[in-house]
């Protein structure tokens, strides 16, 4: 079994996609209900990613002595949480 947190990881990642392509949707059609996007990011994304586990995952890391492993997972998710976003709003449009 890896030591790397795989399962948040890729929900986080396919989380910042799925808020991604709501912004750039609700974005595209002025027509949308402002609330319902809202609940859709609030409410389905933030329910459906997880910072807590993120957070807790890496201080176990770091507590069992897999520094580099954290520093990874950090890195990774920042950078393709964030390409990921970008990447939802690249299809819309």
């Amino acid at each position: 079994e890896s030591v790397f947190p795989w399962k948040t990881f890729l929900i986080n990642v396919s989380g910042a996609f799925l808020i991604g392509l709501i912004c750039a949707a609700a974005a595209k059609d002025e027509t949308v209900n402002r609330h319902l996007v809202l609940m859709l990011k609030v409410g389905l994304c933030g329910g459906f990613t997880t910072f807590s586990s993120f957070a807790l995952e890496n201080a176990n890391l770091m507590k069992d002595g897999m520094a580099w492993v954290s520093v990874l997972y950090i890195c990774l998710s920042i950078f393709l949480g964030v390409a990921a976003v970008f990447g939802a709003e690249m299809i819309i449009r």
